[in-house]
C-alpha cells in the first residue's frame, strides 16, 4: 500500500510574494489563461491591475492534484473597473503562473 502524499501548505502571504514577482518580472501566463484571456478581453494590464490592487479569496483557493500545487484566488477590478478573479500558481521554479481569469 502507498502512502498518501501530504499536500504542501498554502503559502501565508499570497499576495506579497504575487506582487513582488510581478514587480521582478516572473511571471508568465498558463496557456489556459492565455486562451480565456483572448476569449473575456482581459489582458496583462487587468491582470497587473487585479494583483496589485485586488484581494486574495482563500475560499476559493484550491489544491491542484496533478500539479502538486494550490491555486490562489485573487479578486479585483481590472483597468476598466470589471470585477474580475484572477486565478495564480506558483511553479517550481517560484514564477507566479497565472492559470486563469474569469467573472466571479
Amino acid at each position: 500500500m502507498v502512502a498518501a502524499r501530504k499536500r504542501p501548505p498554502k503559502r501565508p502571504d499570497v499576495l506579497v510574494e504575487a506582487r513582488a514577482r510581478l514587480a521582478a518580472g516572473r511571471f508568465r501566463d498558463s496557456r489556459h489563461a492565455a486562451e480565456r484571456k483572448a476569449e473575456r478581453d482581459v489582458d496583462l494590464f487587468d491582470v497587473q491591475k487585479v494583483i496589485g490592487t485586488g484581494w486574495h479569496e482563500p475560499s476559493e483557493d484550491r489544491f491542484k492534484e496533478e500539479h502538486d500545487s494550490w491555486a490562489y484566488a485573487i479578486r479585483g477590478k481590472t483597468v476598466d473597473g470589471v470585477d474580475i478573479r484572477v486565478v495564480i500558481a506558483f511553479d517550481d521554479e517560484d514564477f507566479l503562473v497565472v492559470v486563469t481569469a474569469r467573472p466571479p
